[in-house]
């Protein structure tokens, strides 16, 4: 693995017990310029992640508790007028930093969702006609409760389809629980992730992971399980463009860390059900009989011909 991706996995790991996989896929999609959706039941470690990822890197921090309650101005910012100066002047909301943790986004309500739309796609703010550049890198890392908990409502498909993975932690084993409880004893485990890559640092492997080589047979590899979405018979809406370029900078980011700047047919196999089965909707017979979106995913990358790289 390359060295400095390394290094950040075995940071983050001071502060996440036994979920190495969930650990080096947020660092693939912040590699990738994207933004993650952690779904799960409180308690497991989802705002934990977000802020060890912000300590290991040293990205600026903000987070938003969403509550009902919480307006678009909170996130975005807002404009007020000076009496001193006699001009309406700026005031930067919480969103205007490197790594954005929307907490329970999924429990306010969709005027205040969708003002995260403009940032986690053009990384920029409009506000009162005035367009205002987010800090580099913007990262936003968002947890929701699973659907149908209290107080929750679906995050509309235009933002999910912005996210570029959405990830569960699940329960830990009994013996990372353990483990976990052991290591709570000593104190505050985030208190020992520390910084090993400045942010510039983190800028420049971004930069070089948009340099990792495709073939043309990979770009038509990932078309065709992109349409194979948009044609299966139970899936109602497939993966959209967006998806598809999700799965090019997924795969070029897994190429990265694995010491290559040239993407195998191995890497889109692997990042391809973490970023493509969130943005998919059944038909409501398939939703009906329980059938797993992951599952259909799966199905697709077995029926999918891969290309030979010679």
């Amino acid at each position: 693995m390359e060295a400095r991706s390394h290094a950040i996995i075995n940071e983050v790991q001071k502060a996440i017990v036994g979920k190495p996989q969930i650990i080096q896929v947020t660092l693939l999609a912040i590699l990738s310029r994207g933004h993650v959706l952690l779904e799960d039941i409180p308690g497991v470690g989802k705002t934990t992640l977000a802020l060890a990822f912000s300590r290991a890197l040293a990205l600026g921090y903000g987070r938003v508790q969403f509550t009902p309650d919480v307006l678009p101005s909170d996130i975005v910012g807002f404009s007020i007028y000076n009496k001193e100066t006699m001009r309406m002047e700026y005031q930067p909301g919480a969103a205007l930093c490197n790594l954005f943790l929307a907490d329970e986004l999924n429990r306010a309500t969709s005027r205040t969702q969708s003002a995260l739309l403009e940032a986690m796609e053009e990384n920029q703010i409009t506000v009162d006609g005035n367009t205002y550049a987010l800090p580099q890198p913007f990262v936003v890392i968002a947890t929701q409760n699973p659907t149908g908990a209290s107080g929750t409502q679906l995050l509309p498909d235009s933002q999910m389809d912005r996210f570029m993975v959405r990830l569960s932690m699940g329960y830990p084993s009994p013996q990372d629980e353990v483990r976990l409880l052991e290591l709570k004893q000593n104190g505050n485990m985030l208190a020992s992730v520390g910084q090993v890559v400045p942010r510039e640092e983190l800028i420049s492997m971004i930069n070089e992971v948009d340099g990792v080589f495709l073939h043309s047979s990979i770009y038509q590899y990932i078309v065709n399980l992109i349409n194979a979405t948009r044609t299966h018979p139970q899936i109602m809406q497939g993966g959209s463009p967006r998806a598809s370029l999700a799965v090019v900078s997924m795969a070029k980011a897994l190429a990265f860390v694995s010491q290559r700047d040239y993407v195998l047919p191995e890497d889109i196999k692997t990042i391809f059900p973490y970023t493509i089965a969130h943005r998919l909707l059944l038909t409501p017979e398939a939703e009906a009989n329980g059938v797993s979106t992951l599952a259909i995913v799966q199905s697709i990358l077995k029926s999918v011909v891969a290309p030979r790289i010679k």
